[in-house]
């Protein structure tokens, strides 16, 4: 296929896509639940106000949010998911007063007895009573007193009660003493608790199915998995293997030998680099540093799951709470990511048009400024919110928002912004002589600035939602963030900086690297766009987002099943001439990329994707497997393969000392594989059991995760973090050493 009819393919791809994105955004929007003007009891009592609620939602935001536990399924995993923990507390002291109202003990009853009262019970949690021309939910007086005990639990847990039974439990949930310190706000976090568990137990206007799709998984309130949910998970698979089949057909029948005849010398090798090529050494010496900072909070994080209120005995939940390290930990895992992916952008645009724009440095240095103000600003706006030293407003502008994977403040995101479009300018301005060349280039080219493009504007869309935005339609911005910024255009753009890579070193032939190119980005946004939905299968969206979801985020796994074929095509490249050896190392982090892109996105990716999967799943251990090992695994590795690129660019007469960049290497991807497989998926599978086989609450609650076993367990995952720690120690380690010597060894 020509070039020309894959860019409009590609373009038909995008706008459809996009099309039907947009047009589910709105159907969302139509069919979001409702937030009530109030709650009130059948005899005329407010038990909550519209805007408590709405606060409450703050409140929670301000916590930490989805750093601790989680709403919906949505968050951390220490803590438990809020609203699953709510309707399973709710559930047994409605069924225990429904059969005081009798004169009965509902727990000593025979089993024919208590299925009286759960029938009872669903008819009074189930049967949805807002009044959408007063926009009043209505609460039995039984289920009002209810939830007012549920408001005293929840307080005593957040508030800081010294008894005996809540300090036990804060530890479990990693809580500090004082979450809250304000009753008045507690009433309100109380409020957001009851209606974002309404909304998962209530049914939907016109169906049987609750506004979450039955998510959690509670039998005895009748939230099992509906029809739908096996229904499109079957016909996911059925999609699977279909365009599996397609895709396998095409590529034997089309596949040519990319490998042009190659140079008998390094073609980079005389390349001097520009002043605003060297001005990115700083990037890489800060993402070497923000990779170390971010390993010592992620093994903080993980100590928290076994000591809830101390590391090794030392208080540190009083000055560095879970909720503050764990925001930290994934914040600066995407930023470090982010800007060792800008940092190679910058470095490669001079590079591929032989031109050094007036003043480019200085931009270069300007916008290394302004990222280490965004990252400093934010982290300690960050602690600030989460130690309740803000209010509701200043915490959204300056704090902590709440939102896994967009923690930051508003204030910082619009900086971050300004810096993504800044980085474009500078891009764009150096490539300009390139794209007026007009020869074979053009079209990677057109691609990489594409890709670019995207990366900077893609990430407006954490604008899109506001400090008190309905929950579903937040959840829906937030993903356009996370899957189409990081888990999207990222991979668009990673590709075509691989291809210019191999092309400027004369091991891929230019043609057949851009019609590879552009019909992998086909065939990856392709499932990759209207993937977005699969994150939305449980957050109040309606049931043809499910559909969608489940459809195409099967259609993402397609390419991946070909990865085997890249990385050997790679490990080819790496030993196809002599002078290639300068570069085993970037290219050995394109082979773990492939690995990784394989396993963590591929098959522990797929393992919870699917909609009747992922009902049990949500949120549990096995979420972690996935982001730990397609994050770190792919879009880490890659990051640091990229950077040892422009390294080799950097230092160009030297050898390097692959003893310590080799052992850094294989520490490293040894470490992610023994932590993900020997602890965190153990974990996971006996969650997913205990989800199954009796509901989503047991599988989070404190009970189960914090038995003898699983202690054990989550211990087992030292000698992996270990091994990972000291790999990305050595890693820094050689970095600096380039520049002052140690990791040099002798001329080339």
């Amino acid at each position: 296929m020509t070039p020309k009819k894959l860019w409009y393919a590609l373009a038909a791809v995008i706008l459809l896509s996009f099309g039907v994105l947009g047009f589910f955004g709105l159907e969302i929007f139509r069919t979001m639940p409702p937030f009530p003007t109030k709650v009130v009891t059948t005899d005329g009592t407010t038990l909550f106000e519209g805007q408590d609620i709405k606060d409450g939602q703050n409140v929670w935001q301000s916590i930490g949010g989805q750093t601790v536990g989680s709403v919906w399924g949505h968050g951390a995993y220490i803590a438990p998911d809020w609203s699953a923990d709510y309707l399973h507390r709710e559930a047994e002291l409605l069924l225990k007063k429904l059969a005081e109202r009798d004169g009965l003990d509902y727990a000593s009853l025979p089993a024919a007895e208590q299925a009286k009262y759960q029938v009872l019970l669903r008819e009074e949690v189930r049967k949805n009573t807002f009044d959408e021309a007063t926009g009043v939910i209505t609460y039995s007086p039984l289920r009002a007193e209810v939830a007012r005990e549920l408001g005293a639990y929840y307080a005593k847990l957040f508030l800081g009660d010294a008894s005996p039974e809540f300090v036990k439990l804060r530890s479990a949930y990693a809580l500090r003493d004082k979450s809250i310190e304000d009753p008045r706000k507690m009433e309100q976090m109380n409020a957001f608790f009851a209606w974002a568990s309404w909304v998962c137990v209530t049914n939907r206007p016109g169906t049987d199915v609750s506004y979450t799709n039955n998510w959690p998984h509670d039998p005895t309130i009748g939230n099992i998995a509906p029809t739908s949910l096996h229904l499109w998970s079957g016909f996911s698979v059925l999609m699977l293997l279909t365009c599996v089949g397609i895709l396998v057909y095409y590529y034997a029948q089309s596949k040519e030998d990319e490998v042009g005849v190659l140079p008998t010398s390094d073609p980079l090798r005389g390349m001097k680099p520009t002043p605003s090529m060297r001005a990115t050494t700083k990037y890489i010496w800060i993402v070497s540093i923000l990779i170390l900072v971010q390993m010592v909070l992620g093994a903080i994080t993980a100590h928290y799951g076994v000591e809830g209120d101390a590391l090794f005995g030392l208080p540190i939940q009083d000055f560095l709470p879970q909720a503050v390290s764990r925001s930290w930990h994934v914040q600066l895992a995407i930023l470090w990511i982010a800007t060792s992916w800008l940092a190679t952008g910058l470095y490669i645009a001079p590079a591929v048009s032989g031109v050094e724009p007036k003043f480019q440095r200085l931009g270069v240095n300007v916008l290394f400024g302004a990222l280490l103000f965004v990252v400093v600003g934010s982290l300690v706006g960050q602690w600030f919110g989460v130690m309740q030293k803000l209010g509701l407003i200043e915490n959204f502008w300056l704090g902590h928002q709440g939102y896994e994977y967009v923690e930051l403040g508003r204030l910082w995101q619009i900086l971050l912004l300004v810096g993504l479009v800044l980085w474009l300018f500078l891009m764009i301005r150096a490539l300009i002589p390139a794209l007026k060349r007009k020869d074979e280039n053009r079209h990677l080219l057109t691609l990489f600035i594409i890709a670019s493009l995207a990366i900077a504007f893609f990430y407006a869309a954490g604008l899109m939602y506001g400090r008190q935005t309905h929950m579903a339609i937040a959840e829906y911005w937030r993903w356009w963030v996370v899957h189409l910024w990081v888990e999207g255009f990222f991979e668009v753009f990673a590709t075509v900086v691989a291809a210019f890579l191999f092309c400027r070193l004369g091991l891929l032939r230019i043609q057949s690297a851009t019609v590879s190119v552009l019909f992998s980005t086909i065939i990856f946004l392709s499932g990759g766009i209207l993937g977005t939905f699969h994150h939305l299968y449980f957050s109040a969206t309606p049931t043809a987002v499910l559909a969608l979801g489940a459809t195409f985020s099967a259609l993402e796994i397609v390419p991946l099943v070909l990865i085997g074929m890249e990385a050997y095509h790679n490990y080819k490249l790496s030993k196809s001439t002599d002078w290639i050896e300068a570069y085993k190392w970037p290219i050995y982090c394109f082979i773990a990329m492939c690995f990784w892109n394989f396993l963590g996105a591929g098959i522990f990716g797929f393992a919870i994707n699917p909609p009747i999967a992922l009902y049990y799943l949500q949120g549990l251990n096995t979420t972690a497997v996935h982001g730990h090992a397609a994050l770190f695994g792919v879009y880490g590795i890659l990051g640091i393969g990229l950077m040892l690129f422009c390294l080799r660019g950097l230092y160009p007469d030297y050898k390097w000392n692959d003893k310590l960049i080799g052992t850094a290497f294989w520490m490293i991807n040894i470490g992610l594989f023994l932590m993900v497989t020997v602890s965190v998926l153990p974990i996971g599978i006996l969650q997913a059991h205990e989800s199954i086989t009796n509901a989503y609450w047991s599988a989070r609650s404190a009970e189960f995760m914090q038995q003898d076993h699983m202690q054990l367990i989550r211990w087992m995952r030292m000698p992996g973090d270990l091994l990972l720690g000291i790999g990305e120690l050595l890693l820094v380690v050689f970095i600096f050493g380039l520049q002052f010597g140690w990791s040099r060894k002798g001329t080339r």
